[in-house]
């Protein structure tokens, strides 16, 4: 299962800015959220660039009730109003294609967006209205109660 979100905050477009919004984010989720570190398991920056958050075997703090389970990636930036550039979308999608390779995601995999299963409009409006029309997009929304374990 892998969910997909967007941080809401600043975009980031080289190596430089995406490393510093990455220490924003890790600053959020350790000083506000009270968190060990950054929640989700990867984030992508418009650079193309895959960032690491808890990386595959680490368990997130991204999706409630949903994080022993799942594997989330966040774009950096805000997309209610515009998509992720194509770097970052075809960064989102080799991580997860790595991920079926590595036995990390399996190949039948339902992908989400975060409002699916939250009062939340992330992934953004033009962001969520695009991964709806992915192969892996599930119009099945999970519940909590039909995860085992």
């Amino acid at each position: 299962m892998v969910f997909i979100h967007h941080t809401s905050m600043d975009s980031c477009f080289n190596l430089t800015s995406c490393i510093e919004e990455m220490q924003k984010i890790q600053d959020f989720h350790m000083d506000t959220r009270g968190w060990f570190d950054i929640g989700y398991n990867f984030l992508v920056g418009e650079d193309g660039r895959v960032y690491v958050g808890r990386s595959w075997n680490r368990e997130g703090a991204h999706t409630l009730h949903f994080n022993r389970v799942a594997i989330a990636v966040s774009v950096m930036g805000d997309f209610m109003q515009r998509l992720p550039n194509n770097l970052a979308l075809d960064a989102v999608k080799n991580i997860l294609d790595y991920g079926v390779c590595l036995g990390k995601i399996t190949p039948n995999y339902r992908l989400y967006g975060h409002r699916d299963v939250r009062e939340t409009s992330c992934p953004g409006d033009k962001f969520y209205q695009l991964i709806q029309t992915w192969k892996h997009y599930s119009h099945t929304k999970p519940s909590p109660s039909s995860i085992i374990g």
